[in-house]
């Protein structure tokens, strides 16, 4: 039996998530997000046998890649959202963890296939779905919803615009024919918004479809609710998101008092060289805490 593919995607701010999350051997940690398995990999060596790591991911196909990645170490690999944690952690009958990363982005491995719907540089079925095996795909959403209630996901999750125009323009395209594909949306997005500088204009709309379709950011709510419920008193918590509206809720999540101590007091960003050998690294910001003691309790 062919083992999958080599995972295509680069685990961003590998050197700041070690040194800052500092797992150590003998732990349990959670991977929220094990994508192609980099991180989980430099988590599990660092763990060492005694050790062990959870890894969650809602892609069975991002699973499917990391395994082989993750032979001999330590892990154990979840089918699951990372809101799901709580629970996933409960089915396996353990308590709460020394520490938790969330790398809240995408893998490149699922962008650059077209055939999961996400690009607007490559053709493929309208989908967007992170989850390919559950929920409603991209297509249904703008074949769906509302001319208002589309106009509200591109401005909310997208921060686009000229939200009205394309929310407008696609309800009249689609009262002729359904969207289908990526680039028949896309195609009307550009002819709807003017370009400004190199972005392509199909950028915004496209990435608040995503968040729509993947419910992305009440996701990362219910994440940072959980938190507190499965960190250990002096456990660490790290989340990596990679746009404003990620990054100011955890900001706001780790800066309560009564909870959290933050180990970064502004978000943690990559290097110039990390970003040239990795561009995606480029929006990347890594925010870690330590779990305080419950009232009454001493840290230990």
């Amino acid at each position: 039996m062919s083992l999958p593919p080599e995972p295509r995607h680069v685990p961003v701010l590998p050197a700041e998530v070690l040194r800052l999350l500092d797992p150590q051997p003998g732990q349990t940690w959670v991977d929220c997000t094990v994508g192609g398995g980099g991180h989980s990999r430099l988590i599990a060596d660092r763990l060492g046998p005694t050790g062990k790591l959870i890894g969650l991911d809602q892609d069975p196909t991002m699973l499917d890649l990391a395994r082989p990645r993750l032979a001999g170490l330590p892990v154990t690999l979840v089918h699951a959202n990372f809101d799901q944690l709580a629970d996933v952690l409960r089915n396996l009958g353990g308590g709460p963890v020394d520490g938790v990363l969330a790398d809240v982005g995408f893998a490149s491995d699922q962008i650059e296939r077209a055939a999961r719907g996400f690009s607007f540089r490559e053709d493929g079925p309208l989908d967007m779905r992170l989850d390919p095996t559950a929920g409603e795909t991209a297509a249904d959403l703008v074949n769906r919803v509302s001319e208002a209630g589309l106009a509200d996901i591109f401005y909310e999750f997208g921060e686009e615009r000229h939200s009205r125009r394309v929310a407008r323009r696609i309800v009249e395209r689609r009262a002729e024919r359904p969207f289908e594909t990526t680039a028949d949306l896309a195609d009307l997005v550009r002819r709807s918004v003017p370009r400004a500088g190199g972005i392509d204009p199909a950028t915004r709309v496209f990435q608040a479809l995503r968040i729509a379709v993947n419910d992305e950011l009440g996701a990362l709510d219910r994440l940072l609710a959980a938190l507190p419920r499965v960190v250990t008193p002096g456990g660490k918590a790290g989340v990596i998101s990679f746009h404003s509206l990620e990054d100011r809720r955890v900001k706001q999540a780790f800066r309560t008092a009564a909870v959290w101590e933050p180990v970064t007091k502004k978000p943690v960003e990559a290097a110039a060289d990390e970003v040239a050998r990795n561009p995606r690294a480029r929006s990347a910001k890594l925010r870690v805490a330590v779990r305080k003691p419950n009232p009454g309790e001493r840290p230990a």
